[in-house]
């Protein structure tokens, strides 16, 4: 396999893997991760999908990004975020729309399989060193900008989307805090295993 053919592999299956985990918080209904819940609450107020608000969002940070690191905007990650709003509107629009979950344990099984997912797709498609989301972005840039370990930054990260989440009334949760609490350390668990995989 040629390191371009592995790289865009990884890409690729990262952001699937992604937003199947994002999706899985969303319908668990005990609260999204902090970015998705902000997502879920612009769309409820303001109309347009969930996928849509993730792509505006992901603009957004695009800008605020090459503020905090005084460089360009990297436009070339607005195909990641767009990639990832497309397949997250698959998935909440298409595949789960007519799915309502009541019962706790499943609620519960649900919601931890995708924080589990969310980790392992980003520790994925970050191997392909390409265009990362801009959320990420800001986890790498608070990373440098705060000395912080990778863990640290990304729960920093979390939390300010939890504010603006709060302030538009997003579905926040138990599941919430789970995946601001959990998201960070499952990256440092799940990175270096996918590393050594695919670098064979």
């Amino acid at each position: 396999m040629s390191v371009k053919f592995r790289r865009a592999f990884c890409y690729l299956i990262g952001l699937f893997i992604l937003a199947v985990g994002i999706t899985f918080t969303i319908i668990s209904n005990l609260g999204a991760g902090a970015w998705d819940a902000l997502s879920v609450g612009l769309s409820v107020r303001f109309g347009l999908t969930v996928g849509t608000w993730v792509i505006l969002i992901g603009v957004i940070l695009i800008i605020v990004n090459a503020l905090i690191a005084w460089s360009r905007p990297e436009i070339h990650s607005l195909l990641t975020v767009i990639i990832l709003g497309y397949f997250i509107d698959f998935w909440l629009v298409i595949v789960f729309q007519d799915i309502r979950l009541n019962e706790l344990p499943v609620q519960a099984a649900v919601l931890l399989s995708g924080v589990t997912l969310m980790g392992l797709g980003i520790s994925t498609y970050l191997q392909a060193d390409f265009a990362i989301i801009p959320i990420d972005r800001l986890m790498l840039n608070l990373k440098q900008l705060l000395r912080l370990p990778l863990m640290g930054a990304k729960t920093v990260a979390e939390i300010i989307a939890l504010v603006a989440a709060l302030l538009v009334g997003g579905p926040i949760g138990v599941g919430t805090i789970i995946v601001t609490l959990s998201i960070g350390p499952l990256i440092q668990v799940f990175y270096k295993r996918v590393k050594r995989i695919v670098s064979v």
